[in-house]
């Protein structure tokens, strides 16, 4: 049994975090912490978790937190959690931290996409990134997780078995995503649903998106050569999702050929108890995924081309379903306790 923390709970991932947790057989959770909340019970922020859980908000105060946790989730604005990390780190706790603060190695890139100078880069580089399917052993023995970002998760694990054999064109891969609008946060989903906005659809972000790099670094590391991938986010007028399109041209005199890439992607996960493909010819819809911590993955073989279709949920597997998961390995419980 350990005991949690989380910094940050009046937020989506925050309130995710808390309905995960509660289910979770080996955590207690013992501290609550956030400053517009501070000194309200939990029950009255999120009223369905009245009868479960009665904690009341705390400051963020470092000493608080350490006295109460030994690991702490931090569901924090990007670029607030570098104020918490080198002091959790030095105390001996252990971080998953959902912003985006420690998932960059490079702080420069960092410094571009959030306009904002990194001030942590001793754990910026222990970080380690916080994916299972391909980082699992890395992140058993890690001190601070950076948890990915929604979209870069669907994106990576749709394209990582093509990626490692390696037999397509990295200057070709499209990804066309949408979300739901809860992965803008609480006070946007309230302002989109508000509004005219709700019957429409639209890119945004095209081709500055803070994701991109993330996307692009995971996909690099695998192939072992620089990837730039075309990545264009659209939101969707529902509440939660993810779905990704993506295209990538194959090399025509490649010695490997993909003959049947449903197989190659499950040989690819077949240990993986949380990524599930689809029989060819089938293909996810966003209801697949909602609501559950699964990514599934659709694969259309074509003379030139591969198709992946791919959906998760942005709230779960995208954010605090994922954050969990990470803490079972870190902590030697089965990966799926608390998420099944």
């Amino acid at each position: 049994m350990i005991n949690v923390g989380i910094v940050g709970v009046t937020g989506y991932t925050g309130e995710e975090l808390i309905r995960l947790l509660l289910n979770h057989p080996q955590v207690k959770i013992s501290g609550l912490f956030s400053g517009s909340a501070f000194g309200k019970p939990i029950s009255k922020i999120f009223p369905k978790f009245s009868g479960k859980l009665e904690l009341v908000c705390s400051k963020a105060d470092i000493k608080n937190i350490v006295d109460k946790c030994d690991a702490v989730f931090l569901a924090l604005p990007h670029t607030s959690s570098m104020d918490l990390v080198p002091q959790l780190i030095k105390a001996g706790k252990r971080v998953i931290d959902l912003s985006a603060d420690y998932r960059l190695k490079d702080s420069k890139v960092y410094e571009e996409f959030y306009q904002y100078k990194h001030k942590d880069k001793p754990n910026l580089k222990a970080s380690v990134y916080g994916l299972p399917e391909l980082c699992r052993a890395e992140i058993k023995k890690a001190k601070i997780v950076a948890n990915p970002g929604c979209y870069p998760t669907a994106a990576i694990l749709a394209l990582a078995p093509l990626v490692a054999l390696g037999p397509v064109d990295f200057n070709s891969i499209i990804i066309d995503a949408k979300s739901g609008v809860s992965g803008a946060g609480r006070k946007k989903t309230e302002e989109f649903f508000s509004s005219r906005d709700k019957e429409d659809f639209k890119a945004y972000k095209v081709g500055v998106h803070q994701h991109t790099p993330e996307i692009n670094q995971a996909l690099s590391k695998l192939a072992g050569k620089k990837i730039n991938v075309i990545f264009v986010p659209h939101l969707l007028p529902v509440r939660a999702g993810i779905l990704e399109t993506i295209y990538v041209q194959k090399i025509q005199n490649s010695k490997f050929k993909i003959q049947k890439p449903v197989d190659l992607y499950k040989k690819f996960y077949k240990n993986e108890p949380f990524v599930r493909i689809k029989a060819q010819g089938e293909f996810p819809g966003l209801k697949d995924a909602v609501g559950t911590n699964f990514c599934d993955i659709g694969i259309m073989n074509n003379p030139d081309s591969v198709i992946i279709i791919c959906a998760i949920d942005n709230l779960i597997k995208g954010a605090s379903g994922q954050a969990v998961q990470n803490m079972n390995i870190m902590y030697g419980f089965p990966e799926t306790m608390g998420l099944l």
